[in-house]
């Protein structure tokens, strides 16, 4: 095309390609798909692959010590999906690690699963160990 044209060189040649009856063939469908007016965002699709993970794992799961009396601690976890039943969690729990739990209401995180001393790597190694979280999913708190 000349220089005083806007349009690009390519566009030209698939205008005239197409406008040309005796080669509306494969060779018109080829020209045109060099003309690539299609906006496309790579990122668009980046968050399809969440829809595949297994429940609970859209959050991370908060493993917490709070210091009660003295020496006396409790661990709480939060963050546990709503498919799995606590109250069995704690049962075994409390069967696995010799201490008490139970399932309380927290205002601001919901159902919190409370267990007696210091559990967190216990709890991180038995959430693991039955494919309830991965290790990236697991946040631990404390001193």
């Amino acid at each position: 095309c000349c220089c005083y044209c806007r349009a690009p060189p390519f566009a030209v040649a698939v205008a005239v390609v197409a406008s040309d009856p005796g080669k509306r063939g494969s060779e018109a469908r080829r020209m045109s798909a060099i003309q690539n007016l299609h906006s496309f965002d790579p990122f668009a699709d980046a968050s399809k692959g969440d829809d595949l993970l297994p429940a609970g794992t859209e959050d991370y799961i908060h493993i917490r010590i709070q210091q009660r009396n003295g020496r006396k601690t409790l661990t709480t976890v939060q963050g546990i999906a709503d498919d799995y039943d606590k109250k069995k969690l704690v049962k075994a729990f409390k069967k696995k690690f010799a201490c008490n739990g139970t399932v309380i209401e927290h205002p601001e995180y919901g159902e919190v699963i409370q267990l007696q001393g210091d559990q967190r790597k216990n709890i991180c190694q038995f959430l693991i160990e039955i494919g309830l979280a991965k290790d990236d999913q697991l946040k631990v708190h404390g001193f």
